[in-house]
């Protein structure tokens, strides 16, 4: 098996299924998502969170990371700085003006540096071991490999996108939970 085809082709797959998904279905499961999520975190102190921007078909976490924000928390998005280097994260605050970055994904006009203390990332796939599949740049891998200490790692998609293995490569790093409507996988932290 041609493994990089095999994951190019099940990544064009999910991508396109997670389009499909009826709105108020997406919707339903989204709402499920986003209260394990803050379940998870709600319990830690104020830190610093990175989330994502919505992109074809995420998971919306912008409602949350407000709410996080009103409890002491700093928010902030990941930005691209350019291939095969790890990503920076901007500031993030609720209303403050935004611009396209790469593929389009919003992120602050700002452009305050911060370093998250967690990480919640977007999943197109994800398999038993808390492997992630992206969109095949490998960014969040190479973000995570080089930061000392690791921030915590959380993956959230769709039950859908489960797959018995992702057949990780050695540059993929395992997350430390994976969440999705059907419920929390792992949890190697509380």
């Amino acid at each position: 098996m041609n493994v990089a085809e095999w994951r190019r082709e099940t990544r064009a797959r999910l991508i396109e299924e997670r389009g499909r998904l009826a709105a108020d279905d997406h919707q339903r499961a989204s709402r499920v998502i986003e209260d394990f999520l803050e379940q998870t975190l709600s319990p830690l102190p104020p830190q610093t969170l990175s989330a994502y921007w919505p992109y074809k078909g995420e998971v919306d976490l912008s409602a949350l990371m407000e709410r996080f924000q009103q409890k002491g928390w700093s928010t902030a998005l990941p930005w691209v700085v350019g291939k095969r280097l790890p990503l920076e994260f901007f500031r993030w605050t609720a209303g403050e003006e935004m611009y396209a970055g790469v593929y389009g994904i919003l992120v602050p006009r700002s452009r305050q540096i911060v370093r998250p203390d967690i990480i919640v990332m977007p999943l197109v796939a994800f398999d038993e071991d808390n492997y992630r599949l992206g969109y095949g740049a490998g960014y969040f891998d190479i973000t995570l490999v080089r930061m000392e200490p690791r921030p915590r790692s959380i993956g959230v998609g769709f039950e859908f996108s489960r797959l018995k293995t992702i057949h990780p490569l050695p540059t993929d790093i395992p997350l430390d939970l994976v969440i999705t409507e059907a419920g929390i996988q792992r949890a190697r932290w509380q």
